[in-house]
């Protein structure tokens, strides 16, 4: 009787509807929003040496606040944003267009602290050797929208991934990532060419009517997505705040997810730090488009926004095959030798970074595993929890990464400006401290095969997509041969109440 239903005739709705339930479609159309949201965060980055010495009076304390602003606005909202993205299920497409439309809203309130409007006092100019208070106040504050816009959409975004493929969750959010990724080429490289003829609010100005424009294609694409992953978890119990609370406080138990939220916390330090003061440093040590006269020219404003792009190039390619070897394999196998390459990469830089042709090379081999660890971490996260605590634990995740790197990019800043090398030498520690801790974690085998489940396992969240094997409700039709991925043992299985995890 469970499977009566298989063989029903798709309605009308659906089948004008079907190509927006596709795998295809829902894997690109996330993707593609997660570019968008990565692409123009990575362009600020760019232009932080200029919003630095033109408005900010030269203060790198206060130009790496600004991302500490942004650590902060997000771990405020991840975790009770990731407990109501649960409840709300059926509401997902609203949230994405909301916080698609704030984004583009928040960008715009941080180009005004540098438009040249008549008569205000807070005009920033080539001249400016004191921070400006109303320019800088408007940073913050924009800052703090883009930051809590970027942390909701990415819980109903990739809680959505991980329960519609949850056979292929490290490879479908190494895909996600890769979206990121994109966006974290183009936007530099772009922003670094536009830098040369236009003032970087400017920029900011044009970049913030992207996701304003896209806000109502992002709502039209993905309205019912919730609905689709509610309909997964109905057939187990309602989805209430009440039991949404209880099993929160089950997942906050579980001493192996604080464990990986600890190393997810510590790379987050490691790599905001880093990537925050970059810029400076090749504005600084290498005179890649300095605010003097001389280093401004095209190449050299190229050049910054290429290499913080480079940074991230490698790991386009390199993302996808990380994920698929960690659903094959171990997620540790992955997760500790590419920690090492990273703390080892980032100490070179200490004594070879001061030459352009060396540092290209390093930032190069950085990117092979920079962004490749933190989708293969949550992914090590969702193996252990229940499918509806789903956006939850993304929130737990980002909110004690946010927690723990809140302060790093100030720390950073800090030792930066002690000694150019302080950085380096801050960020490598924090990647091997992480790699260790990872080595203790015990963490469950990841399933490559939907049949050989472990019922009594750490997939106990696979039961909700069991039973009738529509990985969202519609998976016969929709996933092209992936319908029976969550077969599993079902409902009528353990994996709600897997022994190992509660």
């Amino acid at each position: 009787m469970a499977h009566a239903h298989h063989h029903a005739a798709p309605s009308a709705t659906e089948g004008r509807t079907g190509f927006r339930r596709g795998a295809a479609f829902v894997i690109g159309g996330l993707s593609s929003g997660h570019g968008v949201f990565h692409s123009i965060a990575q362009s600020f980055i760019v232009v932080l040496p200029e919003v630095r010495d033109l408005l900010l009076g030269g203060s790198i304390i206060a130009a790496t606040s600004l991302q500490t602003t942004r650590e902060i606005a997000s771990g405020v909202v991840a975790l009770p944003g990731g407990v109501l993205t649960d409840v709300l299920r059926r509401f997902w497409g609203w949230v994405m267009a909301v916080c698609m439309a704030m984004f583009g809203v928040g960008w715009l309130l941080m180009a005004s602290a540098g438009w040249q409007v008549p008569g205000a006092s807070w005009v920033s100019s080539p001249s400016a050797t004191t921070l400006n208070p109303a320019g800088y106040a408007l940073l913050i504050i924009g800052m703090a929208v883009v930051a809590i816009a970027a942390s909701v959409w990415h819980l109903p975004a990739m809680a959505a991934l991980s329960s519609h493929f949850t056979h292929r969750r490290g490879s479908v959010l190494s895909l996600h990532g890769v979206g990121g990724n994109i966006g974290d080429v183009i936007g530099p490289v772009l922003t670094g060419a536009l830098l040369s003829v236009l003032a970087w609010q400017a920029i900011i100005t044009i970049y913030a009517a992207v996701p304003i424009f896209l806000a109502f294609l992002v709502f039209w694409a993905f309205r019912d997505i919730g609905q689709r992953a509610q309909a997964a978890v109905e057939e187990r119990a309602a989805s209430t705040m009440q039991m949404q609370i209880a099993e929160t406080k089950l997942l906050i138990r579980n001493p192996r997810v604080w464990g990986i939220t600890v190393v997810a916390g510590l790379r987050g330090m490691a790599y905001i730090g880093f990537i925050t003061v970059l810029p400076l440093y090749l504005v600084d040590e290498l005179n890649l488009g300095s605010t003097l006269t001389e280093h401004r020219s095209f190449e050299n404003l190229f050049i910054r926004g290429s290499l913080v792009g480079l940074l991230v190039l490698v790991g386009i390619f390199a993302s996808p095959v990380m994920g698929y070897l960690s659903d094959r394999l171990n997620r540790k196998i992955v997760l500790i030798p590419g920690m090492l390459f990273l703390a080892v990469v980032t100490l070179l830089m200490a004594p070879f970074g001061s030459d352009l042709a060396v540092m290209t090379i390093l930032l190069a081999a950085l990117g092979l595993f920079l962004y490749s660890d933190q989708p293969i971490l949550t992914a090590a996260a969702m193996d252990i929890v229940r499918e509806g605590t789903a956006a939850t634990t993304l929130g737990l995740l980002s909110t004690s990464r946010f927690i723990l790197s809140a302060a790093s990019p100030i720390i950073a800043g800090w030792l930066y400006g002690i000694n150019f090398d302080y950085l380096f030498y801050y960020t490598a520690a924090l990647y091997l401290i992480a790699a260790l801790l990872l080595a203790v974690i015990r963490l469950p085998q990841p399933s490559a095969e939907p049949d050989h489940h472990d019922g009594h396992g750490d997939h106990g969240g696979h039961g909700d997509h069991g039973g009738h094997g529509h990985g969202d409700g519609h998976g016969g039709h929709d996933y092209h041969g992936h319908g029976h991925d969550d077969h599993g043992h079902g409902d009528h299985g353990h994996g709600d109440h897997g022994h190992r995890n509660h």
